[in-house]
């Protein structure tokens, strides 16, 4: 049994991250790509999983930026992709899980549908995390999941995605609890609605957006940046007492 982590001893270099490598998964656009770079602008080696063939596949019109990032592809829908990747580094210290899809139109109360956004939003963060953990036991290093505030109540049109988001709650916990011993910090990030691809359904069509806007207490949409500031506090030591809890990063939309 490794030792637990340590409490900090200072605060002035808690946000620094040279010389650690960090790993995030969906890291090509969107909330994962504004993590991504948040680490690289913090000084580490930033590695990101994506679906296309390379990293020239993806635009900045889709919110990605691959400056400065080290690109794999993996289909992490597929646990035998996930199992089968070499990956391009030798340690790792911060694993961020960040993949996600919806299917809009009642897809989701399909089986077919169901099961494709179960696999990613689900399936695909315990394939994951269970790849990597020995080497974030090695690091004594920490591991980040991405859900959504969907995991914390109903979400009537998409019961996949709601019923994925609330299991990647319950998995945070979970290994929290389990892989702490192992000296794996494991916590999570629940977004509010914030601004990708993904939420073009509401940010497309401006009264939607609007109506949304007015339950959000801060009156604005979240960013890729807003979650970075949370996936860099639950990776450094300032949350060294913070195990299997997932962070509400909504703007107080939850909130009522």
């Amino acid at each position: 049994m490794t030792a637990p982590h340590a409490a900090p001893s200072g605060f002035a270099n808690a946000l620094n991250f040279a010389g650690k490598t960090v790993l995030v998964v969906g890291g090509s656009s969107g909330i994962g790509n504004g993590i991504a770079h948040a680490f690289r602008e913090l000084g580490a080696d930033v590695h990101i999983w994506g679906t296309r063939a390379s990293a020239a596949d993806y635009s900045a019109a889709e919110g990605s930026d691959m400056t400065g990032l080290t690109y794999t592809q993996v289909d992490v829908a597929s646990t035998a992709a996930v199992e089968a990747v070499q990956p391009t580094f030798s340690q790792l210290d911060v694993l961020v899980l960040s993949q996600g899809t919806v299917r809009y139109g009642r897809e989701e109360f399909t089986m077919p549908g169901f099961d494709v956004v179960v696999r990613t939003n689900l399936d695909s963060m315990m394939a994951c995390a269970a790849k990597f953990h020995a080497m974030l036991s090695a690091s004594q290093g920490s591991l980040i999941t991405v859900s959504s505030v969907a995991g914390f109540k109903s979400t009537m049109g998409n019961p996949a995605y709601s019923a994925s988001k609330h299991g990647v709650v319950g998995l945070t916990a979970s290994l929290g609890q389990a892989w702490a011993r192992d000296g794996i910090r494991v916590n999570g990030i629940a977004p509010g609605l914030v601004d990708t691809k993904l939420t073009k359904v509401t940010t497309d069509h401006p009264d939607r957006l609007a109506a949304t806007q007015r339950k959000i207490p801060v009156r604005r949409l979240g960013t890729p940046a807003d979650m970075a500031g949370a996936a860099l506090f639950l990776a450094s030591p300032l949350s060294a007492y913070v195990v299997g809890r997932t962070l509400i990063v909504d703007g107080g939309l939850t909130l009522s």
